[in-house]
């Protein structure tokens, strides 16, 4: 790499940044990346609030996890391979910023394929993304040799994954492929998509640095908890808009910051980076699990943003809105638990205590007939404060029990 002080770099040759390299954090480029993703999940939560505002929740259910796949997974990969060849050269920038287009085109056709499976624009947009990938694959295996198998690995397996998405939408417009087999096509292709790298990495693996992994992934929870807060405020602005300011949107309106607050706060337990390190084995379990993290915030956000909204129109008896804040919260409890055990020597989060808020939380929208959706809300925000207030102290026990142990061992060891 050039050194520190050089600003313009216009060809920087290719090869694998070091897996220890000091300081390693989240770029410029890298930043400025994210927010076109801040536009995408924005969209698709959007779209997602309003099936659910209009009964049709379960209906855009599908759609809305087919199309935070293709902004999750083209985030992934982009990620992965910053993380190994980051050059911040000329090329490598025009090339993110092929990338980034393409994650606009996609954010624009998240209207038409929630509301008519018109996935054309979408496809598109992926397209765009994908080519900008696979050249960048190329071009590390082209001026990386000792890891040139598995770059190309990398570049074919994603162009011709790339053709069956294309295959797939020439055949559903065409209607050669019935509707009944487009969502089993969809699944096996992301199947596909998801054993890529795990093919491409059986030839010599990426050097990827597991502290800057564990802050991108960060980042983007602090993204989509802020996509969150971006919804419920858009429902804010709608009911102020319809005067149905009252008792229920205030309790909501807090309860909902509370509660993001504290997945916040539990993402965050733990250095996640540390457990990378030690355990590199297991980062496919543990990026991949984050799918169903996000997919949840993202789902919570739009959730959030109905019940704000109807929060003064009559609503109060109906456990279906209920369940748009109850099921994605008790999803990303249980997967947080999931990846963070994965990566830690000793959990912080116990299994009885997570499961325990989960059949709570998931219980909770049976009850609002009788405590309305605000205190449905306001329950679900305390039981995940209350899973905080236990891991905090059960961390501080044990950090307690771990320092007199010492303290025993050490007068053992003098006398």
């Amino acid at each position: 790499m050039p050194p520190a002080g050089t600003t313009i770099r216009i060809r920087v040759r290719m090869s694998a940044r070091a897996i220890d390299e000091p300081h390693r954090v989240s770029s410029q480029l890298e930043l400025l990346f994210d927010l076109t993703f801040v536009v995408a999940v924005a969209a698709v939560t959007a779209q997602f609030a309003h099936d659910i505002a209009g009964g049709h929740g379960l209906a855009g259910l599908v759609p809305f996890l087919q199309v935070f796949f293709a902004i999750w997974w083209a985030w992934m990969n982009f990620t992965w391979f910053a993380s190994s060849y980051d050059t911040d050269d000329v090329a490598y920038r025009l090339l993110t910023m092929v990338q980034m287009a393409g994650v606009l085109v996609l954010a624009a056709g998240v209207p038409a394929a929630a509301s008519h499976s018109a996935y054309g624009v979408i496809t598109l947009g992926y397209l765009v993304m994908r080519v900008g990938l696979v050249a960048q694959w190329l071009r590390a295996g082209l001026e990386d040799p000792a890891r040139r198998r598995t770059a190309f690995r990398y570049a074919g397996g994603i162009a011709f994954l790339q053709l069956g998405w294309l295959s797939r939408l020439v055949l559903v417009e065409t209607g050669v492929l019935p509707s009944a087999f487009a969502l089993p096509f969809f699944v096996c292709l992301a199947a596909l998509e998801l054993a890529v790298p795990w093919w491409a990495e059986r030839a010599r693996a990426t050097n990827w640095h597991p502290h800057h992994i564990a802050e991108r992934y960060g980042l983007f929870t602090i993204i989509l908890l802020g996509e969150s807060v971006l919804a419920a405020s858009r429902g804010v602005g709608r009911a102020l808009e319809a005067d149905a300011v009252g008792g229920p949107f205030v309790v909501i309106a807090v309860a909902g910051l509370i509660l993001l607050f504290a997945l916040w706060w539990l993402y965050f337990l733990g250095p996640a980076g540390d457990g990378l390190s030690d355990r590199r084995h297991r980062s496919y379990l543990w990026g991949y699990g984050h799918y169903g993290i996000f997919a949840a915030l993202a789902a919570l956000g739009a959730g959030l943003e109905v019940t704000v909204e109807k929060s003064g129109h009559g609503v109060a008896a109906s456990p279906a809105l209920g369940y748009a804040v109850a099921v994605p919260v008790g999803v990303c409890l249980a997967l947080l638990w999931a990846v963070h055990v994965l990566v830690v020597a000793e959990p912080v989060m116990y299994p009885a205590a997570v499961l325990g808020c989960v059949v709570i939380v998931l219980s909770l929208p049976l009850a609002t007939p009788w405590i309305g959706v605000a205190g449905m809300v306001a329950a679900i925000a305390a039981v995940c404060v209350l899973l905080v207030a236990v891991t905090i102290w059960t961390a501080a026990a044990g950090s307690r029990t771990g320092a007199r142990r010492h303290d025993h061992v050490t007068d053992d060891e003098l006398t």
